[in-house]
């Protein structure tokens, strides 16, 4: 197949969002676990075992989406304030964000002459 073009597969851009659902899945478990396991150890009836579970699971899925809820916001309004800093040292000084790009691509491994065509064509 040579000449032929070839679609890799690759999931590494999938690592954030499946550690994070393991990662609460696995919390999930072991605390709606934990609960159950404690009402019951209490002499409980069923329906109280049941209910208990049932309530830590609600409010376990409430937490985790409140939590992912804030994380995304947080992370978004960084990004945010980061992209008005840029964008006021580039009004205020271009040439100087041009020499910072241009040193960021050198830094990544592009020649210097490579570099600074990119940066003038931006």
């Amino acid at each position: 197949m040579f000449g032929s073009q070839h679609r890799e597969r690759h999931r590494s851009h999938r690592t954030g969002w499946l550690r994070a659902a393991v990662l609460g899945a696995n919390d999930g478990i072991v605390s709606t676990a934990s609960i159950i396991v404690g009402v019951a150890a209490a002499n409980s009836t069923r329906a109280a075992i049941v209910t208990a579970g049932v309530a830590g699971l609600v409010a376990g899925a409430a937490s985790m989406a409140a939590g992912e809820y804030v994380s995304v916001s947080s992370q978004a309004d960084a990004e945010q304030a980061d992209l008005a800093l840029e964008n006021a040292e580039l009004r205020a000084d271009p040439a100087g964000e041009r020499r910072e790009l241009a040193s960021t691509y050198r830094r990544r491994g592009l020649s210097p002459d490579l570099a600074d065509e990119v940066c003038s064509r931006a």
